[in-house]
């Protein structure tokens, strides 16, 4: 049974940074966050694969970086200059070769 622990949500003002933390009980190849606001679809937030290789949504490129650790089985996201626009539920993915697309629960980032 694969898990993945979110931390590091919160509330920060427009213009601050934050840092989310997501690590997997085991191996992942693609790693990653979505988000999800009150409303609105999940949509795609930033990617990374084993290799180190990013992607991003439009909307957040220049603003958030991702990056991973391999050793740890972890993945990050630093998300700088936020919008009020950026409030959402963020959620780590990762692609997991015994149980394929495992979805964490979430954590909360508002911004005010």
């Amino acid at each position: 049974h694969v898990q993945l622990v979110e931390s590091g949500g919160g509330s920060v003002q427009a213009g601050g940074s934050l840092r989310l933390t997501c690590v997997a009980s085991q191996r992942a190849n693609c790693m990653g966050w979505f988000r999800q606001a009150p409303g609105k679809e999940r949509e795609g937030v930033a990617a990374i694969n084993f290799e180190g290789d990013p992607s991003y949504a439009d909307s957040v490129k220049g603003r958030f970086s991702i990056s991973r650790d391999n050793a740890k089985n972890a993945v990050y996201l630093y998300m700088n200059s936020l919008k009020s626009e950026d409030t959402a539920l963020y959620i780590c993915v990762a692609r997991v070769d015994s149980a394929g697309r495992v979805w964490g629960q979430g954590t909360q980032v508002t911004v005010s």
